[in-house]
């Protein structure tokens, strides 16, 4: 009895050594490096994991070699007609956070399994709604979400370990290719960032993020700048200023508004939202907004903003520089340049004299220094 006990106990012990060893983290097989790449485009974050078989002096035997042309059966699983894994062991996976665009195609967000069929010259793209397989080997052509064919690019260099990189970045797009050996595989992904951008405001404005003024200013300004979406915007920047425990009235709320309405050609309404904003702008907003009524041109407009703000704050660098750019932009180079004058012993560091060492000179010739 004492015997067939301890036996019981080393077998055991023996299952549960053996059943621990199994969860022991090891590099992959066959010196596979596992990899991670990701970017932003836009707001879409894009993920791809992935394994990196190496070239290990098999130049000139991978492509249509290792890596087989079109599909094959693989002489397992479940397949019978199997794409190449694009990399190594279990799936190479892409995780999209919004939807997509590959190659032009759509492709909803989510995760995706992804293989490559190799032609000559070119490669069909596989993206399959199955992404937890190991390798092509249970590929199943009915779990394809987007197949797209892209043309093959020769490299002059070797690639030793294949890799996945982002290049050619936009605001709303980036091309990823595939590099390996002496071959380069490139797709474009770009997204409808003014779509997922608005769609992430209108959930994140009803979320705690909402509970305050500066986020629907925010969203606001956001459709200004991009002329889109713009009665939407005008109902978010009303909401900044009159929303139940959110809205505040205070030139940030009042001067976004008036931007909108600008832009729905309300400019009458907008001057008026203006009055009443500027008395209440602080001397670096005062003086930001104559910047940008600047850079609109609307030279008359920032002078008297300008004015406005070293009225409230006089004999400070930052004003005086204001009455500076204005009187420049508006061509009255006289004005101009005494405020320049009055401006240079207020300078707060070198990059400012510097500025105004190469502004005097200017003004003395009659240069608009805004140009």
């Amino acid at each position: 009895m004492k015997r067939t006990t301890l036996l019981m106990i080393a077998l055991a012990v023996l299952t549960i050594t053996y059943s621990h060893a199994q969860k022991l983290t090891t590099p992959p097989d066959g010196g596979n490096k596992k990899a991670t790449v990701a970017e932003r485009i836009g707001i879409t974050d894009v993920t791809i994991h992935y394994d990196r078989p190496g070239v290990k002096g098999r130049d000139g035997k991978i492509w249509g070699g290792l890596v087989h042309t079109g599909f094959t059966d693989l002489g397992f699983g479940t397949s019978k007609a199997a794409p190449w894994r694009a990399g190594a062991n279990e799936n190479t996976t892409f995780t999209f956070s919004t939807d997509v665009m590959i190659e032009g195609k759509p492709l909803a967000k989510g995760t995706y399994g992804f293989f490559i069929a190799m032609g000559n010259g070119d490669a069909t793209l596989i993206f399959s709604s199955n992404s937890t397989s190991w390798g092509s080997f249970f590929y199943d052509e009915k779990e394809d979400a987007l197949r797209v064919t892209v043309k093959t690019v020769p490299l002059t260099q070797s690639v030793e370990r294949l890799r996945y990189e982002f290049m050619d970045e936009t605001e709303n797009s980036a091309v990823v290719a595939l590099e390996w050996e002496k071959l380069k595989i490139p797709f474009t992904i770009a997204v409808d960032y003014i779509k997922t951008q608005l769609e992430s405001f209108r959930r994140e404005l009803r979320s705690d993020e909402g509970f305050g003024p500066d986020a629907w200013v925010e969203a606001a300004n956001f459709c200004v700048e991009n002329n889109t979406n713009l009665e939407e915007a005008l109902a978010w920047s009303t909401y900044a200023i009159e929303g139940v425990f959110v809205g505040q009235k205070n030139f940030k709320t009042l001067s976004c508004k008036a931007g909108v309405l600008n832009k729905l050609n309300r400019n009458a309404e907008a001057d008026t939202l203006m009055k009443q904003a500027l008395p209440l702008g602080t001397m670096q907003e005062l003086h930001a907004y104559g910047r940008q009524l600047l850079r609109q041109k609307k030279n008359k407009q920032a002078l008297e903003v300008f004015k406005v703000n070293a009225q409230k704050n006089p004999n400070v660098f930052t004003t005086d520089m204001g009455l500076v750019r204005g009187y420049s932009a508006n061509g009255d180079f006289k004005n101009a340049l005494k405020y320049a004058k009055l401006a240079q012993p207020l300078a707060p560091d070198k990059g400012n004299k510097d500025a105004l060492e190469k502004y005097i000179p200017m003004l003395e010739k009659g240069q608009d220094i805004n140009q």
